[in-house]
C-alpha cells in the first residue's frame, strides 16, 4: 500500500490521490511513467524528485520519514512494509502528569514475544531495546506514551508511529482502547473492567507490600494492552483498504497472537478494589 500512496507528497491530499487512482495511476512507478497526471502540484520535476526520495527512503527502511509526512489517520499504510520490525508499546505510570509522575512498567510486543520493563528493576533497558524497531504501534501514544517516554529517558523515538486512536477514528470508531476493543468483540477475561487507575493502585500495593502477585497482576494488565494492538492494527488496515482500489489484493491475514505470559490474581484485584 505504501508504494501506492501519494498523500505523503508535498501538495497531494486525499482528493488528489483519489484522482490519481481514478486515472489508473496505482503506484509510484505508474506516476513516473505517465505522460500526464490529473494534478497541478507538485510539478513533474518536483514529483519525480519526491518519488525518487520515497523509493530511497523505503529501501533504507526509513519508516520515520514516511511517518513524518503522512497524516496521523493515514499511518496505517506503514504496516505491511514494516510488519517485521514492529513494536506495540504501552506504559503505566504513577498516575500524575509529568514531571511529578514516573513510569512504573512498560510492555512491548513485537508480534512474536513480550518484553516487560519495571521501574527499579530493568526500566532503563527499554531505551536501548526500542531502537531495534522501525515501527511503533500505540493507542493514544502520540498524546501520552511517546511524550512520557521521551521525557523520562531523554530520547527521541526515531521510528514510524501508528497511533490507532486516529486510525480508528477515521473509520468512525471513537473512544478509548477498551471501548474500541469491545466494539471489535475482544474479551479481556478476568481483566475486563480494569482501567488505568487500577494500574496505579496495583503499583502502590506492590510498592507497599512487595507482593510479587501484585506486580504480576499489573504486568498482566499492561501486557494485555499491547497484545491486542497488532490484531487491531491489522483489522483497521483491512477496513481502510476497502475504500481504496486495492481492497481485493492487499488484505493482511489475521494475527494469531500469543497468550499473555502473566496471570492476574483475583485475590490481588479484590485486595485493591474490594469488589473483584
Amino acid at each position: 500500500m505504501l508504494q501506492s500512496s501519494f498523500c505523503h507528497l508535498d501538495g497531494v491530499g486525499g482528493a488528489s490521490e483519489q484522482r490519481l487512482w481514478d486515472a489508473g495511476v496505482f503506484s509510484w512507478a505508474d506516476a513516473l511513467q505517465a505522460e500526464t497526471l490529473p494534478m497541478r502540484s507538485p510539478s513533474p520535476v518536483a514529483l519525480k524528485a519526491l518519488l525518487d526520495e520515497s523509493a530511497r527512503r523505503l529501501a533504507e527502511r526509513d519508516a520515520a520519514w514516511f511517518g513524518s509526512r503522512l497524516p496521523a489517520n493515514q499511518q496505517w499504510r506503514l504496516l505491511p512494509e514494516f510488519m517485521d520490525s514492529v513494536a506495540c508499546v504501552d506504559i503505566e505510570t504513577t498516575g500524575l502528569s509529568w514531571p511529578q509522575a514516573h513510569i512504573t512498567t512498560i510492555a512491548l510486543y513485537d508480534g512474536h514475544a513480550v518484553k516487560t520493563y519495571v521501574h527499579g528493576d530493568n526500566l532503563e533497558a527499554f531505551a536501548d531495546d526500542i531502537r531495534q524497531y522501525d515501527l511503533l504501534v500505540t493507542f493514544n501514544g502520540k498524546c501520552f506514551d511517546v511524550p512520557f517516554i521521551e521525557r523520562s529517558f531523554g530520547i527521541s523515538l526515531q521510528c514510524g508511529h501508528i497511533d490507532l486512536r486516529y486510525v480508528f477514528k477515521a473509520l468512525g470508531i471513537s473512544g478509548g482502547l477498551k471501548q474500541v476493543e469491545r466494539k471489535l468483540g475482544i474479551d479481556r477475561g478476568d481483566l475486563a473492567g480494569v482501567d488505568g487507575y487500577l494500574a496505579v493502585l496495583l503499583w502502590k500495593h506492590y510498592r507497599r507490600t512487595r507482593d510479587p502477585q501484585a506486580l504480576e497482576t499489573l504486568l498482566a494488565y499492561n501486557v494485555e494492552d499491547v497484545l491486542n494492538l497488532l490484531p487491531m492494527a491489522i483489522w483497521a488496515y483491512n477496513e481502510h483498504l476497502v475504500s481504496t482500489p486495492f481492497a481485493t489484493i492487499g488484505q493482511l491475514p489475521k494475527h494469531a497472537g500469543i497468550n499473555n505470559p502473566f496471570v492476574a490474581s483475583r485475590k490481588i484485584l479484590y485486595a485493591v478494589t474490594g469488589c473483584m
